[in-house]
């Protein structure tokens, strides 16, 4: 046993030695290789540094187009590359947004302004960066306070791009800006969604980073423009869209972007005053102690005198407009004199010539895009976004206007109607809004949607009587001037004045040589109703074709070089001449409940607007009970029929609710305290004119035969069939249409704040009370009927008015109502339970017995 341990431990030992041995003699060799190959390899040189190329390196496969900022476009990819240099960074510019091309059913729409916005260029390190500059605050230099001017203020880092590239000798900075542009850096382009928002409705895709490219570029000295179209995409869509709609999945909108040079000049600012409408820059001086803080920078155009020492003197760059060359020839005259009538306000203010208009040529060379030209354009939508529509755009620092357009549509001189249900267009409760491009576009206006209805029924009404061509034609040329002087009047900076229609009587307004050639308002900025006499033989003119006198006054306020602050302030205290009354859109009553003096109103016309409305009703009357004959034609269809019994239904309902807006009025004067001629600021309208109203609404809105047309009229409302674009079932829904105006009206007079007004303006004048009031309601809905037959449209609205009723007591809403108007509520429930007795025929025996369970049911939930 010994003997063979001895013997394994041997030859482990010798394996040992022989693996060593081998071991050895292997790495041996391998130095020895790797001693010959390092003796035959290169030595390694030290790394050296890799050579920063230069901006001339980067950019020498693209295209230079030279203006306010170099842009260098490569040829072959189209991607985009921007020198910035040195005396560029730390200063401000303006970034100004348009909608080159869009689709209603995405709300952009061709021409839709954006917002201005001042922007800084900085650098910081290896970065340039562009940050959004906040102009909403003023503090004044000498006060220690401005140096703290930029606490809890926060602005807007928009892009922080790298440099790709510098001259350190000319101090310049290369930058790709393909991001800048082709994303949503500078302003949001696709709207956001909103909560509650229908999963059909129409929705843009994802922006499309693929698809996105820049289809222009136009480089100035004082401006850089580039046309980008922003495509949408997504791989399916619930709702496609409209018409206009190519393809729902892919989407575009077109938008020009111009960075334009802050503007170098001896502008100067002119604040606002609340007793004249100018648009204007919200500033809140932060340095103030007043109550009324304000700084607000008027928006009006540079205009100055070649001479400033002449009362009347040219001026050194006249306001230029240019008719583009789509226009139609037909119209291109009268166009033209609208805009030039602005001379006249402006001579008041010591201008020659300040409106100039040329026509854009066939050959130009720039288009309505281009921000140095003042474009009147013309389009005809698929979905009309506006009859007109005039934007500006301003330095947001000083309110200096730098551009504007006006963008007009063709459907203005058509009987193509706007909607699908005709009649809602006298139940729109607010302005038309098509885009929230701008979210605050105080300027858009929907004045061309309510003379687009009114010239179809001036035609109407016209035709009916058998006018003339020579008098169709009229009425289609003064409703464009009013349309163009009004648009031009919005690009010269001034808002809308619904007020101004209070100038005249009834009676001026239907003596034809008295209105001649005159503002049939007291401004061509308000939303009157056209001139359409009863009496035919007393028709005059329809329309404004002059400015009015406080378009005067107000172009005096915002241009007139004063010498002197008193000068300034002797021309605003005219403000209580009867003829330079002022309300704008903030106080008008388009809308239910919405504000207080009836004054100040749409679709309105006259200082009698209870008078003017009942006598549109009462024409409107007459017209529908010959409408089958006059309206209809041998060989055609009824489609003509239909669109003017609907429009003549609409005009009465849009009556109705100018007629509406007295009950619980209050009339407002803005005049300074102690201003000559000033009234008290808040004074109720009149018990006489609020019984009139009430009068006038239960005889044409609520009585049985309020609505009545004759019966064999509704048997031809038929639409033209267009193969299998056919709303059905087809049959006219005339209940709906009427209880819709009905409702209308319901929804201001019961409204909580026309409510809380009345019994609040007892306090202070009022002497049609709450119970006055409302008891005159109950009496007009149920009073005539209720012991007998109640017709259908009499049910429709008598269920309708109770619901309202009880909503006031338990609906959502109910904790709005004051408890005077809660009370007077179960009160009148009270009294159509105890009058709606089983009585009448079958169909108003169920009817008054629903009353009575919705009633019962209703006071059980209030134990």
């Amino acid at each position: 046993m010994k003997i063979q341990k001895t013997t394994i431990k041997i030859a482990s030992l010798m394996f040992a030695a022989i693996f060593f041995l081998a071991s050895y003699n292997t790495e041996a060799q391998n130095k020895k290789k790797k001693k010959k190959k390092d003796e035959t390899e290169t030595p390694v040189k030290p790394e050296e540094k890799t050579k920063e190329k230069t901006i001339e390196e980067l950019v020498k496969s693209s295209k230079e187009i030279d203006g306010l900022f170099k842009i260098y476009q490569d040829t072959i990819t189209g991607t985009l590359q921007m020198v910035v240099s040195e005396n560029q960074i730390g200063k401000e510019y303006i970034h100004f947004t348009q909608v080159a091309d869009g689709v209603l059913d995405a709300g952009r729409f061709r021409g839709a302004y954006g917002d201005s916005k001042v922007f800084k260029i900085e650098k910081y390190f290896n970065k340039i960066e562009f940050i959004t500059q906040n102009s909403s605050f003023y503090f004044d230099p000498e006060s220690p306070l401005s140096k703290s001017k930029s606490a809890n203020v926060s602005e807007g880092n928009m892009a922080s791009l790298k440099i790709e590239a510098q001259d350190k000798e000319k101090g310049l900075y290369l930058i790709k800006v393909d991001d800048l542009f082709l994303k949503e850096t500078f302003s949001q382009i696709k709207n956001p969604s909103y909560p509650g928002q229908s999963p059909t409705d129409f929705k843009l895709g994802n922006l499309d980073k693929d698809k996105t490219k820049i289809n222009s570029i136009k480089n100035y000295e004082e401006n850089t423009d580039l046309s980008v179209e922003y495509v949408y995409s997504t791989p399916s869509v619930l709702n496609g869209g409209s018409d206009a709609v190519s393809d729902g999945r892919n989407v575009s909108i077109k938008v020009f972007h111009s960075l334009i040079a802050m503007p170098d000049n001896d502008y100067e600012i002119r604040l606002d005053d609340p007793r004249v409408g100018y648009f204007l820059t919200q500033v809140d001086d932060q340095t103030s102690t007043s109550s009324t803080p304000y700084r607000d920078l008027v928006h009006r155009w540079n205009l100055k005198k070649k001479n400033p020492e002449l009362a009347l003197s040219e001026p050194v760059e006249p306001i230029t407009w240019w008719i583009e060359n789509s226009t139609p020839l037909e119209w291109r005259e009268t166009i033209k004199d609208a805009v030039l009538q602005w001379n006249v306000a402006f001579e008041k203010a010591g201008f020659e010539n300040a409106m100039a208009v040329k026509i854009q040529p066939d050959n130009a060379d720039w288009d309505a895009g281009d921000i140095r030209y003042n474009v009147l354009r013309w389009t005809s939508s698929p979905q009309p976004p506006f009859g007109g529509y005039g934007p500006s755009f301003v330095n947001p620092k000083t309110g200096q206007i730098l551009g504007a357009d006006i963008m007009l549509e063709y459907v203005h001189f058509t009987n193509r109607v706007l909607y699908d249900k005709v009649y809602e267009l006298a139940t729109l409760e607010e302005p038309f809004e098509a885009s929230d491009f701008k979210k605050n576009d105080v300027a858009y206006c929907s004045l061309g949607h309510q003379i687009h209805q009114d010239v179809m029924f001036a035609s109407a009404v016209a035709s009916a009587s058998g006018a003339s061509d020579l008098e169709m034609e009229r009425v289609k040329r003064e409703s464009m001037i009013a349309l163009i002087m009004h648009e031009v009047g919005h690009t010269l900076g001034l808002n809308h004045n619904m007020k101004a229609s209070q100038l005249y009587s009834p009676e001026q307004l239907a003596d034809a040589e008295f209105i001649k050639g005159k503002c049939l308002t007291a401004s061509v900025m308000d939303y009157a109703t056209l001139n359409i006499t009863r009496d035919r033989s007393k028709q005059g003119q329809y329309d404004d074709v002059a400015v009015g006198p406080y378009d005067i006054w107000a172009i005096q306020f915002g241009y007139t070089p004063f010498k002197t602050g008193k000068e300034k302030d002797d021309l605003l205290n005219k403000s209580t001449n009867p003829e330079l009354i002022f309300g704008n859109d903030a106080d008008d009553m388009r809308s239910p409940g919405k504000a207080i003096d009836p004054r100040i109103m749409t679709g309105d016309q006259s200082n009698d607007q209870i008078t003017y409305s009942i006598d549109r009703i009462e024409l409107s009357n007459d017209l529908m009970k010959n409408a089958k004959d006059k309206f209809t034609k041998s060989g055609e269809s009824y489609q003509e029929l239909r669109r003017v019994y609907y429009l003549l239904s609409g005009q009465k309902a849009g009556a109705a609710n100018v007629i509406s807006r007295f009950i619980g009025g209050v009339y407002v004067d803005r005049a300074m305290a102690g201003q000559e001629g000033e009234t008290q600021p808040y004074t109720p309208v009149s018990l006489e004119d609020q019984k009139r109203a009430m009068s006038a609404l239960s005889k044409y809105v609520f009585a049985p035969d309020a609505f009545d047309a004759p019966n064999n009229l509704y048997n031809y409302l038929a639409m033209q069939r267009r193969g299998y674009n056919f709303r059905t079932p087809e049959d006219p829904k005339i209940h709906e249409q009427v209880l819709t105006y009905q409702i209308n009206v319901l929804r201001h007079i019961l409204h909580y704040n026309t409510l809380q007004r009345i019994t609040d303006s007892e306090l202070y004048g009022n002497k049609y009370t709450l119970s006055s009031f409302m008891t005159d309601l109950n009496n007009a809905i149920f009073k005539t009927d209720i012991y007998s037959n109640v017709n259908s449209f009499r049910q429709n609205l008598q269920l309708e008015y109770t619901n309202m009723l009880i909503d006031m007591l338990t609906g959502k809403q109910s904790d709005r109502y004051t408890n005077n108007a809660k009370s007077m509520a179960l009160y009148n429930l009270k009294n159509i339970r105890s009058m709606a007795a089983s009585s009448g025929n079958i169909s108003s025996k169920a009817h008054k017995q629903h009353l009575r369970t919705l009633i019962d049911n209703a006071i059980k939930e209030i134990k």
